[in-house]
């Protein structure tokens, strides 16, 4: 039997008073509006992120140039639904992008990879019509389908593009394999790869409509250890999947969707660096995304029913300068607590509820975040997490993840190989971290 951790910190009693009003004056409100079908409540749909990636650039000498192919994506879901909705993005385009034909079907059991199960084969449309335009710097939202998803679901994406395209928006770090394919194949059971990619290229939402009782969205915004970096490819075992296959064994929170807006690399408070020239980083670092601060209302407050953000952010923030990063962009552990409170703030201010999750150990890590002034940054960070009450509940991955005998360190059974990264194993123990009671 799983035995739930007791929360660091519970929301000041005020707060929730007015919370506990608030809601009590919405189900009043909801009580007196009489079904037109049955004259009893009315329970209205909503649509909720049942999956979601955090786009970002890609460095000059990574960009592919695509023409009249096929891109098909595998995507993970969370909640379930009876329709769905996805999103493209063309939000690092300069120029704009022409989507000839898009297309969901339910992966095939059993099957290839991105080998689709032809019974669900559904065409995408953006108001009404096959192709859309997206402009530079934009994206946009698709037409609802038709497609019952259960939850727990692989979801695949087909989108065709007719003409010479720059891939320039992406989801680097997918651990997923997708495929690219000659031609319009979007409809095709099995398709013949010419090149099979690690990332999701134009995707960044997938979104259901539900009529569940408290159907709602949980983001984790995160770095590398949200992004489930140096776990299985293909296997979804990031933390944030293992706790919605926790959400979907579980009566009413079945219907609370989990969106992953982890980015490898990520800071709070500084957009993507450049590594040093021959840094082994040097390919990648283009990757990381703007910062926490900068992406927050695209990557959190869009969310369709976004109600709560798991907060995982500032280890890179220590470790990049004077490893990844110049060490220009070194910050106090004052800088790091201001910008938590800032997403506090912001989230607050959209009514959303907002936990905070410990900077798990890394001593003797392989990336060179480990010293002496880093470690106390940390503790100090860590320590005002736990005790500031500025956060509605504290998530202590902290405290599951080190080493018994010596918590400076990742323990190693979780540890990946570089003593910064969790494993699979590591992933389950931060999932099951997580009360599930802050959900209801």
């Amino acid at each position: 039997m799983h035995v739930e951790p007791p929360l660091s910190h519970h929301r000041p009693a005020s707060r929730t008073r007015r919370s506990l009003l608030a809601a009590l004056s919405g189900l009043a409100l909801v009580a007196v509006i009489p079904s037109a079908a049955a004259g009893g409540p009315s329970v209205p749909r909503v649509w909720v992120s049942t999956w979601a990636s955090a786009p970002t650039s890609v460095p000059a000498a990574g960009v592919t140039t695509v023409d009249d192919a096929t891109i098909r994506q595998v995507v993970h879901t969370s909640a379930p639904g009876d329709q769905v909705q996805i999103r493209l993005t063309n939000e690092f385009g300069d120029q704009p992008l022409v989507i000839g034909e898009a297309r969901l079907a339910v992966r095939a059991t059993g099957a290839a990879t991105t080998d689709i199960d032809p019974a669900t084969d559904t065409p995408v449309a953006f108001n009404g019509q096959p192709t859309v335009i997206i402009p530079a710097g934009a994206a946009m939202i698709s037409d609802a389908v038709a497609l019952p998803l259960p939850a727990s679901a692989d979801l695949v994406v087909s989108v065709h593009l007719p003409s010479s395209t720059p891939i320039t928006t992406v989801h680097a770090f997918a651990l997923q394999d997708n495929v690219l394919a000659a031609g319009n194949v979007t409809a095709a059971p099995s398709v013949t790869p010419t090149a099979t990619i690690g990332q999701w290229s134009l995707l960044s939402g997938v979104s259901v409509r539900t009529r569940a009782a408290g159907a709602a969205s949980i983001i984790a915004f995160g770095d590398s250890i949200t992004d489930g970096y140096a776990t299985t490819v293909n296997a979804n075992h990031r933390w944030s999947d293992l706790l919605a296959q926790r959400l979907s064994g579980c009566g009413k929170l079945r219907s609370r969707g989990v969106a992953n807006l982890g980015i490898t690399g990520n800071r709070l408070l500084h957009d993507e660096p450049t590594a040093p020239a021959g840094h082994p980083a040097e390919a990648i670092a283009g990757y990381f995304g703007q910062s926490a601060l900068g992406r927050f209302d695209r990557d959190v407050l869009s969310q369709p029913a976004a109600r709560y953000v798991i907060v995982l952010l500032g280890i890179n923030d220590l470790g990049q300068p004077g490893s990844l990063a110049p060490q220009s962009e070194a910050v106090s552990v004052q800088d790091i607590i201001g910008a938590h409170r800032q997403i506090i703030t912001r989230a607050h201010a959209a009514g959303l509820t907002v936990y905070g999750g410990t900077l798990l150990p890394f001593k003797g890590n392989l990336l060179g975040y480990d010293s002496e002034a880093n470690e106390a940054a940390r503790q100090a960070v860590n320590q005002w997490i736990r005790t500031s009450g500025a956060y509605d509940a504290v998530i202590d991955f902290d405290a599951v993840m080190g080493e018994p005998g010596d918590p400076l360190t990742l323990r190693a059974a979780y540890n990946s190989g570089d003593g910064l990264h969790p494993n699979d194993a590591g992933m389950q123990a931060m999932a099951d971290a997580i009360p599930l009671r802050l959900f209801r």
